[in-house]
């Protein structure tokens, strides 16, 4: 399934390049760079944040990891740009 449009990034894309190392992505942003891409309109970011959720990996740093749900989610490029 196409999870950004903008870069034409799926779901397998994004979960290819989740893992456990040190380099691996932790937030969207990151997510973002590991494919090689940037966000663009950022209604993405969500999809992205619940594959990170999925995967156990993720987190803003503030809330438990994979549980950010208290964010405004109204706002994902400033929630991109936070993280």
């Amino acid at each position: 399934m196409i999870v950004c449009h903008c870069n034409v990034l799926s779901d397998r894309d994004i979960r290819a390049c989740l893992g456990d190392g040190p380099d691996c992505p932790r937030a969207v942003g990151e997510v973002y760079t590991c494919l090689g891409c940037s966000p663009e309109c950022g209604r993405c970011a969500r999809t992205i944040r619940a594959i990170l959720r999925e995967a156990g990996v993720g987190g803003c740093g503030t809330c438990p990891v994979g549980d950010c749900s208290g964010h405004d989610e109204a706002a994902p490029a400033l929630m991109i740009a936070a993280e």
